[in-house]
């Protein structure tokens, strides 16, 4: 008989006519019901019976984990201020543009680096007011060493310092680019060239992409209330009067007092400027800033405007 024959008539087959399995109950078989899957399908599903009498084992020891976060790094050591012991002198902090492993900008006519050329400057200003006698000065760093933008004017602000110079040396693309320019903080850049030195200016806290100067919004953030503008309507007069006393020794450009919002004048207490005293792109500049003789000339400048500075404010008071 073929096979597909001996399965049809299984299927067909009526179940009596089927052979028991061996050791099976016989159960008669019986027709089902509607009723007999009515309580079945209204009995509760699934329903799970909570624990009772069950707690968890104490564990016989404690454990706890200690993760390091090192400690708070310690501010930077301050400088010594410099000329007559007497207090009620104005303090005067000079800072050397750079220095460290940020060499600033390069010239690329004699290889100078800004960070040399700024430190120099700053050595001839301290010289010059300390011989006038007639103010007390710091200068942030004294060699070559490297200091983020917010310490610096931190410096000025531990210090209680009464003036904040910060000395630097521009740089452009176009070499016949020339002439000193004098910084003062302004949340606005006054134009183009202001914001794009700012920028570069700022990236000095950044190295291979880390911030080292930085910290919260809320940090950052310096609110321009009633004391603040104060302090930079102080900044702009010195700019002002720094350019016009400095003339005569110091080339500057067209437009001289600019506004940008340099992180290293944001001390909200301390009139801050940023002298830029040329471009160290240009041949003459480059020269100028590098020779003693031109140094002098910038100190000579910084000095007169600074003994008018101070002598308008004490009538001013």
């Amino acid at each position: 008989m073929s096979p597909l024959l001996v399965l049809i008539g299984i299927i067909g087959a009526p179940p009596a006519a089927l052979p028991a399995p061996a050791g099976a109950i016989p159960v008669a078989p019986r027709p089902a019901s509607a009723g007999d899957f009515e309580p079945a399908w209204r009995a509760p599903w699934g329903e799970l019976q909570p624990f009772t009498g069950f707690r968890a084992k104490r564990p016989d020891k404690r454990y706890s984990v200690t993760v390091p976060i090192g400690k708070p790094k310690p501010a930077v050591a301050l400088p010594p201020i410099e000329g007559p012991a007497d207090a009620r002198l104005p303090l005067v902090v000079i800072d050397a543009g750079h220095g460290g492993h940020d060499p600033g900008a390069i010239s690329p006519h004699d290889g100078s680096h800004e960070k040399d050329i700024t430190l120099a400057l700053a050595r001839a200003i301290r010289k010059d007011l300390l011989a006038s006698k007639r103010v007390r000065v710091a200068l942030t760093r004294a060699d070559d060493r490297f200091l983020v933008l917010e310490e610096r004017y931190g410096i000025a602000r531990r210090l209680k310092a009464d003036l904040f110079i910060s000395v630097h040396a521009d740089a452009a693309e176009n070499q016949e680019a020339n002439g000193a320019s004098i910084y003062t903080l302004a949340e606005v850049a006054s134009d183009r060239e202001a914001a794009r030195l700012a920028a570069r200016e700022n990236k000095a806290n950044i190295i291979n992409g880390v911030d080292l100067g930085a910290h919260s919004g809320d940090v950052s953030a310096i609110l321009l209330d009633l004391t603040q503008r104060e302090t930079m309507n102080v900044a702009a007069d010195f700019a002002r009067l720094l350019q016009r006393e400095a003339s005569d020794e110091v080339q500057f450009r067209t437009t001289a007092h600019r506004f940008a919002s340099f992180i290293v004048l944001k001390a909200p207490d301390t009139p801050s400027v940023l002298f830029e005293t040329g471009f160290i792109s240009n041949k003459d500049d480059v020269e100028f800033l590098a020779s003693a003789a031109g140094q002098k000339k910038v100190a000579r400048g910084v000095r007169e405007a600074v003994q008018i500075h101070f002598a308008r404010r004490n009538v001013a008071r």
